[in-house]
């Protein structure tokens, strides 16, 4: 997995052809990288699962701390920190598969994802070498839990106008820091806050390490919310809490910065962060539907019950093929900068940074597939799923958050659009040429190429050659007629991202899957055959109606009809049976009796 295959950039999949042979699927973790999910899941079974009701309570204030210390001690918390720190020192990739496990720890997961990634990993990229010696084995090791504190009362989205000061004492030996921060995750048993502030008049946030014994920390009472309600929530006040100069984290101003790219880190996490909790929705909902009777069968003998586990599984399967892409992506992105003598942990920065589409991308889709997921099964249960007796009314209360943190979905969908044309117009990216091929082809002929359905995806991919299409005729005319001002525009921004999200997830499904063919055969892929074939269905109708509602936004007669008999043509696709497709992957895991894939 270390071997540097390719030099694809964030953003390119819009504009070239990727290869299945290029990308990563889950079915390639190798024996030791299971090993490790194995023990992620055992870890579950035994102090998650029997707990879960006694976690969610917090009645028992040591009772997730003490679970945080045994998951430090299986080394669960140090699979991204580097051995000579203490921790296991592991690829990108198999930090996400633990994510991924631990997506199945109800509210647990929101405490570890807060310490590993947020409150860890700005030290790890940032910090001084005696810092990192000083703090990385005691936060890998679960001796110390760590928290991030950033978002304030008036400072959510726009994280930078945060008004909590850091002030330098006069013997120039220590910053004071004033100031409140809210929705502060691990709060209640934090021993070290990453704590950004502002130094005098400066425009950006500087960052600091604070340990809790500092002094000067007060915090309100826990957080009363809808959903994680087993993990720690909480505001937290600093009045003339007295840090260290040598705790600033990196330089002064470097804060916001800091922020920015440990939050693209926290979106892929995040993505791959849910699929465990939706593997487990789904399986559980199917069990269910084969014990449910009424009118004398099984529920999901119907064939209503049946799409929706289907397309559970579908979008499920579509989540992790885009995760697991861009989670390779960004390790061979690192391991190129390093063969070119970049430092390790810059070159770890820079190669997410690279894909930060990518890791918006993998935010968005995944906590929207967590939602539609724990609805459906709420659905399937019925009277049941609205009862706290039964599994799924937990599931359905903790997955709204995901679509909250780490940037909302909507900062997302505008981060991603004007990420793109920013780099477009440094040449980056070359998105403006293939876009004027494409507004030049609108006024042409259209050629009546014929494809080999004989060859597998092969109208699949010509569906999705097309697709790329509506996103460069759309948002290159936007680009021109807007220029400036098109982020100003948003929802035009959110229809580019919508088009967007469905052309990476749809093609990342078929790529996992052609690969996966061509491991194992035609015949033992078939229901991962029929979950691409339906996804893409299902993009191709998402991307014409994100289309339709941008053109008509910003475009007017002849130009509009032009765009919109070019909308048509490049969202054509031949119907699919997609009842028949549906039924075909419900039976399966039917038989299966779980999420089988």
């Amino acid at each position: 997995m270390a071997t540097i295959t390719k030099s694809i950039k964030g953003g390119e999949f819009l504009i070239r052809e990727t290869d299945a042979q290029e990308i990563f699927i889950p079915e390639e973790f190798t024996e030791e990288q299971k090993m490790m999910a194995q023990a992620c899941q055992d870890f579950i079974d035994t102090e998650i699962t029997p707990n879960i009701e006694e976690i969610d309570s917090m009645k028992n204030p040591d009772l997730v701390p003490s679970i945080f210390k045994k998951a430090g001690e299986l080394g669960l918390l140090g699979i991204s920190v580097p051995e000579e720190y203490g921790g296991m020192g592991m690829s990108f990739n198999t930090s996400m598969l633990i994510a991924d496990i631990i997506g199945a720890a109800g509210s647990f997961s929101t405490t570890y994802g807060a310490h590993t990634g947020i409150g860890t990993l700005p030290i790890l990229y940032y910090g001084s070498e005696e810092q990192k010696k000083k703090y990385l084995p005691k936060l890998a090791t679960g001796e110390w839990a760590a928290c991030y504190c950033l978002t304030e009362p008036d400072a959510g989205s726009d994280a930078n106008s945060g008004k909590t000061k850091a002030e330098l004492t006069e013997d120039g030996k220590h910053y004071l820091i004033n100031g409140q921060k809210m929705w502060i995750s691990n709060a209640g048993f934090a021993d070290l806050f990453i704590v950004f502030a502002k130094i005098e008049d400066d425009k950006n946030l500087t960052a600091f390490i604070v340990e809790k014994t500092f002094g000067g920390i007060t915090m309100n009472e826990e957080e009363k919310k809808m959903g994680i309600k087993g993990s720690s929530t909480r505001q937290v006040f600093f009045n003339d809490c007295k840090v260290p100069v040598e705790n600033m984290l990196s330089d002064r101003q470097n804060g916001f910065k800091i922020a920015v790219n440990i939050l693209n880190i926290g979106r892929i996490k995040l993505g791959s962060g849910i699929l465990g909790g939706v593997r487990t929705v789904t399986s559980n909902a199917v069990k269910y539907s084969t014990e449910r009777k009424q009118f004398g069968v099984s529920i999901n003998t119907f064939g209503a019950i049946k799409a929706k586990l289907a397309e559970m599984a579908i979008r499920t399967y579509v989540s992790e093929s885009l995760c697991y892409r861009a989670g390779q992506d960004i390790e061979e992105q690192i391991n190129s900068f390093v063969a070119d003598g970049m430092e390790e942990n810059e070159a770890k920065l820079k190669g997410v940074e690279a894909f930060a589409m990518e890791c918006a991308i993998a935010k968005i889709h995944g906590s929207e597939v967590l939602d539609y997921v724990v609805d459906q099964g709420v659905q399937v249960y019925g009277g049941m799923g609205y009862s706290a007796e039964a599994p799924m009314e937990r599931a359905y209360r903790d997955a709204r958050i995901a679509r909250i943190y780490e940037g909302t979905n909507e900062i997302n969908r505008m981060l991603m659009i004007g990420m793109l044309l920013k780099r477009a117009m440094k040449g980056e990216v070359n998105l403006f040429e293939p876009a004027m091929a494409v507004s030049a082809e609108l006024t042409s002929v259209p050629s009546f190429e014929s494809i080999d359905t004989s060859v597998l995806f092969a109208a699949e991919k010509d569906v999705l050659k097309k697709l790329k299409k509506v996103f460069l005729m759309v948002g290159g005319k936007a680009a021109m007629a807007l220029q400036d001002k098109i982020e100003d525009e948003q929802e035009i921004m959110m229809n580019l991202a919508d088009v967007m999200i469905e052309i990476y997830a749809a093609e990342s499904a078929i790529l996992r899957t052609e690969k996966l063919v061509s491991l194992k055969g035609e015949a033992a892929a078939a229901n991962q055959i029929a979950m691409s074939q339906v996804y893409l269905a299902e993009a191709v109708d998402k991307i014409n109606a994100a289309g339709k509602e941008a053109i008509a936004s910003f475009t007017k007669g002849d130009e509009q009809k032009v765009m919109l008999m070019g909308l048509k043509r490049f969202t054509k696709a031949d119907p699919v049976n997609t009842k028949q497709l549906r039924r075909q992957i419900a039976d399966y895991m039917i038989e299966q009796g779980k999420y089988p894939f």
